[in-house]
């Protein structure tokens, strides 16, 4: 409702803008009475009672040019970040490591969805031994998930390559909220070493691995997990493996997510 009656904002002021300009220009360089503002009002006021189709043409208008702002953006950012999206010595790497086509998902321990599409990544990784994922934890989802992620990050450096996915894949598969001592009990099972992942998830790299996948995550203005970049382009939710298979298809094509 907020977002309604500020778009509604927006359109009034355009529309104030509008009887300026069409008025004559020596009438413009006068200020208005409070008497003449009134009429204004009252006219715009008439005109929109009498023509509310106008508002809804206003506001789909203004739709359309805040998401074409917003992709705008989102493409300058994949360009901005294309090396660390892909190549960062910080990622974290599941499938084959010299893949061909890589995936990046953006995640949240205690996302629904991202426990979902962990399933479809997995089957993915399967049936496609040429794809190569890129894990990156975007924990939007409070505090705990925040922990969870600092721990995960840590554990990189003492679970095994080939089970990290496994580990990956059971904290999320986990009943009830993910947080710091659940995601260390996790790491415990793989051979990780608790007062260790203790140090280690407060040490600038870690912490500076997170914010690194915050900072992109927030250029590439991600409202939510999951969100994954295939190529040149931003898939948004637990979307299945259709979606995925085709823009990695794709890829492989053409370069681009869509030929």
């Amino acid at each position: 409702m907020a977002t309604f009656f500020s778009r509604l904002a927006h359109l009034a002021a355009g529309l104030c803008l509008a009887v300026a300009l069409i008025t004559p220009l020596p009438l413009q360089a006068q200020t208005f009475t409070d008497g003449q503002k009134d009429q204004i009002r009252s006219i715009i006021r008439d005109y929109l009672l009498q023509n509310p189709e106008v508002l809804q043409e206003a506001m789909v208008e203004l739709e359309k040019k805040q998401k074409d702002a917003e992709k705008a953006a989102q493409t300058a950012a994949m360009k901005d970040f294309s090396g660390a999206l892909v190549n960062s010595p910080r990622n974290i790497v599941v499938g084959n490591p010299q893949g061909d086509v890589t995936l990046v998902e953006f995640f949240d321990y205690n996302c629904g969805y991202c426990k979902r599409a962990a399933a479809d990544l997995r089957d993915m990784m399967k049936s496609d031994p040429k794809l190569r994922v890129v894990l990156r934890d975007f924990p939007v989802l409070g505090p705990e998930s925040v922990e969870a992620s600092l721990v995960a990050i840590a554990a990189k450096n003492q679970i095994k390559p080939d089970k990290y996915w496994e580990f990956h894949q059971k904290l999320l598969d986990g009943r009830g909220r993910v947080g710091k001592e659940k995601a260390i009990a996790v790491a415990k099972e793989f051979g990780a070493d608790a007062a260790k992942l203790e140090k280690d998830m407060q040490s600038p790299e870690v912490r500076a691995a997170l914010e690194e996948t915050m900072r992109i995550g927030d250029a590439l203005k991600l409202q939510g997990t999951p969100a994954f970049i295939v190529g040149d382009e931003i898939i948004f939710g637990a979307v299945g493996e259709g979606p995925l298979k085709a823009a990695i298809a794709s890829v492989r094509k053409c370069g681009k997510a869509a030929c």
